[in-house]
């Protein structure tokens, strides 16, 4: 276990998630702000992606699992992410759609601030997310973050425009 809320535990995520994490990756709905769901492959190379990371920094995106039952219900962590020509730390998430609107991903995305400034010692972190998803700009709202600036993002093909909402350390 990475960390934990009054709900959830995250914890570092391996291939045998692949059934679980692959309900929110291929989901058409839940994976709009991405163009689409994702295939098996993709799903895989997910994983792989987050294992990497584990490898690289430490940390990656996370399972997020619901401590009732032990059930995987999206994913929720850090990255470095790119960001107008330097790299960034980003807190993100995704959800299964059946436990949207409950403050999973706000409770989830709380717990990956408090890791990153208090184990992880770094100054900010950030939100990146789609102009569109209002959603998503909610929870960085309420993990105490402000809108900074905005960027174009290609991905998949598309000019998506992002916003990116970040929190500093001395105002956490």
């Amino acid at each position: 276990m990475i960390t934990e809320t009054e709900r959830l535990y995250l914890r570092e995520l391996t291939q045998d998630d692949f059934d679980a994490i692959k309900r929110v990756l291929q989901d058409d709905e839940a994976m709009r702000f991405y163009e689409g769901a994702f295939t098996d492959d993709e799903v895989h190379g997910w994983l792989d992606r987050q294992i990497d990371r584990y490898n690289m920094h430490g940390f990656g995106l996370w399972a997020a699992v619901l401590k009732e039952n032990d059930e995987i219900i999206g994913q929720c962590g850090l990255t470095m992410q790119p960001w107008k020509g330097q790299e960034v730390l980003e807190i993100g998430y995704l959800f299964e759609r059946e436990y949207w609107h409950r403050g999973y991903a706000t409770e989830a995305a709380e717990a990956c601030n408090e890791y990153a400034f208090s184990v992880l010692g770094v100054d900010e972190v950030c939100s990146i997310i789609r102009d569109s998803n209002i959603a998503s700009q909610n929870v960085a709202l309420r993990n105490g973050m402000m809108l900074i600036d905005s960027d174009i993002r290609h991905y998949k093909g598309v000019d998506m425009p992002h916003f990116r909402y970040a929190v500093r350390r001395d105002n956490a």
